[in-house]
């Protein structure tokens, strides 16, 4: 997706500005980025744990907007801008998408990346998840039992 139609999509379906809302209530100074990606900077709660996650076209991070912009975090930013084009994509309907993935993923791995189709579409190793993790016992005992029939 090119990033002017990503940039009006959030601004459309209200995404970034739920993003910037949030940004503003934690009190996070906003930078520009680049192709219309907005840097909300120096966020400071636990949650959630990751160094930064995306909201619209806004990403907001625990570090500063150099940090993220720095050429040795070319990927991760590439991953989260990944992010704000599914959000131009699913509009609000991401947020109740992604939980569901993040679910599916524990529920089968304990890591809610690995199996997430919004992480994997991301990128995993873009956004520094392991890019495999072993099924649950449970579940390969269920695959097991189901091929042995």
């Amino acid at each position: 997706m090119r990033p002017r139609t990503r940039t009006v999509l959030t601004a459309v379906n209200g995404t970034t500005g739920i993003g910037l809302l949030i940004a503003k209530l934690t009190g996070t100074t906003i930078k520009r980025g680049p192709d219309g990606i907005l840097i909300a900077e120096n966020y400071r709660f636990r949650k959630p744990p990751a160094s930064c996650f995306t909201v619209g076209s806004v990403i907001i991070t625990r570090r500063s907007a150099e940090w993220l912009l720095d050429p040795r975090r070319a990927k991760l930013l590439r991953h989260e801008s990944r992010h704000a084009a599914q959000y131009a994509a699913w509009g609000p309907l991401f947020w109740p998408a992604y939980w569901l993935a993040c679910g599916w993923s524990i529920l089968l791995t304990r890591s809610y990346g690995v199996r997430n189709h919004f992480e994997k579409r991301a990128g995993l190793a873009d956004g520094n998840y392991p890019e495999f993790e072993p099924l649950r016992p449970w579940i390969q005992r269920l695959f097991r039992r189901g091929s042995s029939g």
